[in-house]
């Protein structure tokens, strides 16, 4: 590659690699800290995996967000009057671009330009892209890699995949592209995650035969418990409070029950049963998958042993003749324009990075991660938590973490490499919300006490103390935790006034 130019850039701008949610909103909390982004975008449009037309997108026609509106939205725009409770991917995209328009990050966004390396200069950070205009070299004091983790789709080794002879072949959840393609066939769909579940649901409703296998079976939540999101329900303050109290087999305990209590066990509708707790099983979503299997319309087996042509053999010995296998079996994390200096550096895999917090490293001043985790959960509050934390440091709010918490940092980031890689909407949440001073302090809000704790992790919730506080952030926190008949009163129930005392024996884990 051979730019054309080579230029310095002035050091209040910031390069934001990526256009989806998390450079969107990286892009409107620099402007509002002064700062100036410039926004690298591959596609000819913004929005990331809403926009359907990008090359990386995994959704697919008549997709939904499995999270709700409520909780798929930033602080300071609404969906527009309308929107359902789950939102459609046309909608998602509609949001993007009003909220891009809404804060001025049109002017900022270089589309169709695609980065080609990320490296470091002797004065900062060297970017070399490539539109239809030529090569670029700028080089940025600071650069925000917001390019989100669902690029890579994660294919699973199977013996004889590669050979398989079903006529409609074997592909990755996210090439789905609808169900008609499978109308009468006998398909195969692979994973337990949200998605694989949901393309199963999808398919089931007129496939001759849907098989669903994974390797553990994780309890599955519905979308919706007696009529509430499940993320209001599921990912909560007390939720993430509680974890820094109890022992962790306590919390997983408490969990399973509470699991069991509004959902029920897989193996109740006829799935498999979970082996463990639900830290050790996991958690998945699905609003049809499980009725689907009680009404015989998938079939759930064990993981794969091998495939012989057309025919799948499962570890329990049993096998099926299919016509597609889709392995909704998740996403790596790939970055493959970075240098081999920053990813050695941040040890970079394919499913994570040795960073502080998710976002820092001591040795690479002026760089940061934005969204790069595997998230459970609602995206879009934690995204923006992350953003304006980032923000804050980079426009002088605060000051970065010193070197020493870099490192400690990094060190607590090696030693769960071993463990569970994803990471719980609500502990995310309080952690970036702590990091950048805007996690409320619960004494302050007596009248909200039992909306913050219990209520939904509305983004507008972190918007009433520190930068950027609202004034109507109060009434709204409010009117969201009421929505859908949950917390419309200030009235806590026993079960909730048990943890509210448990949590007031440990005042500092609620304090901001």
């Amino acid at each position: 590659m051979s730019p054309q130019t080579h230029t310095k850039l002035p050091e209040n701008k910031v390069a934001v690699i990526g256009a989806g949610p998390a450079g969107l909103v990286a892009a409107r909390w620099l402007i509002g800290r002064g700062l100036e982004p410039v926004i690298f975008e591959g596609s000819f449009r913004l929005g990331g995996q809403w926009n359907s037309a990008s090359a990386t997108s995994a959704t697919w026609p008549g997709m939904r967000t499995n999270t709700s509106r409520v909780m798929t939205a930033f602080s300071d725009l609404d969906h527009t009057a309308g929107v359902a409770t789950y939102p459609t991917q046309e909608e998602m995209l509609d949001y993007l671009e009003r909220y891009a328009f809404a804060f001025g990050l049109l002017p900022h966004l270089r589309l169709k330009t695609q980065v080609e390396r990320l490296e470091r200069a002797p004065d900062g950070w060297l970017i070399l892209s490539t539109s239809d205009s030529g090569h670029r070299a700028e080089t940025f004091s600071r650069v925000i890699v917001a390019t989100g983790r669902q690029n890579r789709p994660d294919v699973p080794e199977i013996p004889g995949l590669a050979g398989f002879a079903g006529s409609l072949g074997a592909a990755h959840t996210a090439q789905y592209n609808g169900p008609e393609r499978y109308r009468g066939r006998k398909v195969l769909v692979a994973g337990c995650s949200i998605s694989a579940l949901e393309i199963a649901s999808d398919i089931a409703r007129g496939a001759a035969q849907v098989i669903s296998t994974h390797r553990r079976q994780r309890y599955i939540l519905p979308k919706l418990i007696a009529g509430v999101p499940t993320d209001h329900v599921m990912f909560n303050r007390a939720a993430a409070l509680v974890e820094g109290v109890l022992p962790p087999d306590i919390v997983a305990e408490g969990l399973t029950a509470k699991v069991l209590k509004v959902a029920g066990s897989p193996d109740q509708f006829g799935a498999r049963k979970p082996i463990g707790n639900a830290f050790a099983a996991g958690i998945s979503q699905s609003q049809g998958f499980l009725p689907a299997v009680a009404e015989g319309r998938i079939d759930v087996r064990p993981w794969i042993e091998r495939v012989d042509g057309s025919t799948v053999w499962f570890r329990d010995g049993t096998s099926a003749n299919v016509d597609a296998i889709l392995l909704g079996t998740g996403y790596g994390l790939s970055l493959p324009w970075l240098s081999q200096d920053i990813a050695r550096t941040i040890r970079l895999d394919g499913y994570g990075a040795d960073l502080h917090d998710h976002t820092f490293h001591p040795d690479l001043p002026g760089l940061a991660f934005l969204g790069l985790f595997d998230l459970v959960g609602p995206v879009l509050p934690v995204l923006e938590l992350q953003a304006r934390w980032i923000s804050h440091c980079f426009g002088g709010v605060q000051p970065l973490p010193s070197r020493a918490a870099m490192i400690a940092g990094v060190e607590r980031s090696q030693a769960i490499r071993s463990g569970p890689l994803s990471l719980p909407m609500h502990v995310a949440a309080l952690t970036f919300a702590r990091n950048a001073g805007v996690e409320p302090d619960l004494t302050i809000w007596p009248d909200l006490e039992r909306a913050l704790l219990f209520g939904p992790l509305s983004p507008i919730s972190f918007r009433l103390q520190g930068p950027d506080a609202l004034p109507h952030a109060a009434e709204k926190a409010a009117k969201l935790a009421a929505a859908f008949g949950a917390i419309s009163t200030e009235d806590f129930t026993p079960e909730e006034e048990g943890v509210r005392q448990l949590l007031k024996l440990h005042p500092v884990q609620s304090a901001a």
